[in-house]
C-alpha cells in the first residue's frame, strides 16, 4: 500500500513469510521479491522521498537474530533472501536501524513459543528503508521495544522514524500502476 503524506510517499508492506523452505511458499516469496525490488527501483527514478516500512520478513545480517545458527534453514534467514534484501539496498536504499546503530542488536519480533521475549531471543524482520532523496532529513529511528511486553501484545514491537520537516510539495504517485502479469 503507498500514500503520499506531506511530501513523502509512504510504502508499508508485508513480504510473505516462505516457509517452509525450500518449497513453493519460498519460490512464492522470492518472486514477490523480486518484483518489490523491480518496484522500488521505479520509486528511485522519480527521485520522488519515499519511505518504504513494514514486514518485510527478512533477516539480512547475523546481528539481526538471536542464535543464527538456528535460523540457517528458515526462509526468513536463507542465503537467497538475505541477498535479496542487499540487493535491494544496493539500488541506493538507506537501511534506517542498521545504519544509525551499525553494531547494536535490535530486534522488531519476539516470537510467542520458547519464551522469546523474556530471554530477548528476538529477530529484526521490520524495517524501514529511505530513498536517497529523503535519506538526508533522517533525525532518528528506534523500535519501541517496551510495547512487545504489554498484555495481549502483538508478537512485533512498533518500529518508527523522525525526519526533519523538508520543503517537498506533496507529491501523488508519479509512475502509473502498470498491470501484473
Amino acid at each position: 500500500m503507498e500514500a503520499a503524506v506531506d511530501g513523502v510517499l509512504l510504502g508499508c508492506l508485508y513480504m510473505p513469510n516462505g516457509n517452509p523452505a525450500p518449497g513453493p511458499k519460498f519460490d512464492y516469496k522470492l518472486r514477490w521479491f523480486e518484483r518489490l525490488t523491480a518496484h522500488a527501483a521505479e520509486l528511485l527514478e522519480t527521485a520522488a522521498p519515499v519511505l518504504l516500512a513494514g514486514d518485510f520478513n527478512v533477516m539480512p545480517t547475523d546481528l539481526d537474530v538471536y542464535k543464527p545458527e538456528r535460523w540457517v534453514d528458515d526462509a526468513l534467514f536463507r542465503p537467497e533472501v538475505r541477498a535479496g534484501f542487499h540487493r535491494l539496498l544496493a539500488q541506493g536504499w538507506t537501511d534506517v536501524l542498521r545504519s544509525l546503530h551499525p553494531s547494536d542488536r535490535i530486534y522488531t519480533f519476539w516470537d510467542y513459543f520458547r519464551n522469546t521475549w523474556t530471554r530477548d531471543a528476538g529477530l529484526r524482520i521490520d524495517h524501514l528503508l529511505l530513498s536517497p532523496s529523503i535519506k538526508g532529513r533522517l533525525i532518528r529511528a528506534g523500535v519501541d521495544r517496551e510495547v512487545r511486553g504489554w498484555e495481549k501484545a502483538s508478537d512485533h514491537a512498533p518500529a518508527w522514524i523522525e525526519l526533519a520537516e523538508g520543503r517537498e510539495k506533496p507529491t501523488s504517485r508519479a509512475l502509473p500502476r502498470k498491470p501484473r502479469a
